[in-house]
């Protein structure tokens, strides 16, 4: 069995973004050199996710504006009381998720004809990173 690790950084310059990451997934699953097995897609940091959906920027906002109605920002979160102002980022994060586990088959991701991997960051403006291991034969 093969694996393989990578990271990728993001520093988004809004607050929220969603960043199509799919390309780069696939890449390091070419360096890998495994033919068959899985990919772990996680983001390293609890106020940040990654996902898998539709690749269509109406959706994308969607998701958002979703979001935004279960953990809107602003609202005095007991997370505040600690001096951090991102509770709002931490309960998106647990709406999303941090991870994805992908198919690899045949050297390439196995993605349904609509699926694309996400990076979305809930309290940017900063470093932080994702973790990409690929694991197979």
């Amino acid at each position: 069995m093969k694996f393989y690790t990578d990271y990728l950084w993001f520093n988004t310059h809004r607050h929220r973004e969603y960043l199509n990451i799919s390309s780069r997934v696939e890449e390091a699953v070419r360096k890998s050199g495994v033919t068959e097995g899985m990919v772990l897609v996680s983001a390293m940091h609890i106020t940040a996710a990654v996902y898998v959906n539709d690749a269509e920027p109406g959706l994308i906002q969607d998701i958002d504006e979703w979001l935004q109605k279960l953990a809107p920002e602003g609202p005095d979160y007991r997370h505040h009381r600690t001096g951090e102002v991102n509770g709002d980022a931490h309960l998106k994060n647990l709406l999303m998720h941090h991870q994805v586990i992908l198919p690899i088959t045949d050297g390439k991701l196995d993605l349904g004809p609509w699926q694309a991997v996400y990076y979305a960051e809930f309290d940017g403006q900063r470093r932080k990173r994702v973790i990409i291991k690929v694991m197979g034969e």
